[in-house]
């Protein structure tokens, strides 16, 4: 078995036990953090139930929120670190870069803004609301309610041409050096993929995977055969200009229900994963290893999602007085 890291959250000497048991390890980038950070500094005692009765308002109408808040999470911490600048507005933005086409849940993020800063003006940050909310959401679709470390700022600039986010198709060579230079590890990446066990993406990130695999005029060798014929019922070859671009669901098993599984991680092993970045998790000896281990024990899953989740969370946060806490999530100010 894979050895995963269950250890207990450590903040100076003292030992907390999430309400859920679950665990993370209080990573170097981490400990600019701090646990419960509005509630220590007395500033806003309230500031994450807040967050956590509007998230809970907002998947009650729309489950897909959890995947949504998953992504756009994503997308701010591995461009240039946790600190909201994917939430800024403008034509440059990183929000207007191809890789961020579709990005949703900012409607969400803007009125929890608005509570908090009625309740507690010019106080909780947008970064940490957008990891706050996140964790909320995600754990109400399954997953579970890891430890969020807050204290974050908000950066300052947002810039279209730092967006590096890769292709779903890439290697897994690939996709190990970009997590690799984010600081996470085969754990890490293999965990964090598992969010596709939820969400829709567009048929144009598949399309080569039915129909040009590795640029042979071929569908991809080692794809279910049932399945891809399935796939190609929902995402034709794309040969005419304008043609749409439907959304397919990343796990079939889960649907619309966007439910946090690790069905996703067994569709793996039968070769029926929809984007390439997944699949190429069985063709390492680690990855595959993590895969049948997930696979086997959603518990296991669930304890290294929290593990990764709080680590991707710390990436490049700024603190003290670095940045700014915005008033507006959508603008400097």
């Amino acid at each position: 078995m894979y050895q995963i890291l269950l250890t207990v959250v450590m903040v100076g000497a003292v030992s907390f036990f999430p309400e859920t048991a679950e665990a993370a390890v209080m990573e170097p980038s981490m400990q600019k953090l701090t646990w419960h950070y509005y509630k220590v500094y007395n500033t806003c005692e309230n500031a994450e139930n807040f967050i956590r009765h509007q998230v809970e308002i907002f998947y009650r109408n729309d489950k897909s929120i959890a995947p949504k808040l998953l992504r756009l999470l994503y997308s701010d911490c591995f461009v240039s670190g946790c600190d909201a600048s994917v939430l800024l507005e403008g034509p440059n933005s990183e929000r207007m870069a191809p890789q961020n086409r579709g990005l949703g849940g900012f409607v969400i993020i803007d009125k929890i803004k608005l509570v908090l800063e009625q309740r507690c003006p010019g106080v909780v940050s947008c970064a940490d609301i957008l990891n706050l909310a996140t964790r909320d959401a995600v754990h109400l679709a399954g997953a579970p309610s890891y430890p969020v470390f807050t204290g974050r700022r908000d950066g300052l600039t947002s810039d279209k041409q730092t967006v590096d986010l890769p292709s779903p198709s890439i290697s897994w060579d690939q996709a190990m050096a970009y997590f690799n230079s984010r600081g996470l590890s085969v754990l890490d990446m293999a965990t964090l993929l598992g969010s596709h066990s939820m969400g829709r993406t567009h048929c144009s990130h598949v399309v080569d995977r039915l129909y040009n695999y590795n640029k042979t005029g071929k569908p991809s060798p080692t794809m279910n055969k049932y399945f891809l014929s399935e796939m190609a019922k929902q995402c034709p070859p794309r040969t005419k200009k304008g043609q749409t671009d439907p959304l397919v669901y990343l796990n079939p098993d889960s649907g619309s229900n966007h439910s946090f599984t690790n069905s996703f991680y067994s569709r793996i092993l039968s070769n029926k994963s929809v984007l390439e970045v997944d699949q190429q998790l069985l063709y390492n000896d680690d990855t595959k290893q993590i895969s049948e281990e997930f696979a086997a024990s959603f518990e296991d899953l669930r304890k290294s999602f929290a593990l990764s989740m709080s680590k991707m969370g710390a990436i490049n946060v700024l603190t003290k007085t670095e940045g700014e806490i915005r008033r507006d999530c959508r603008r400097r100010n």
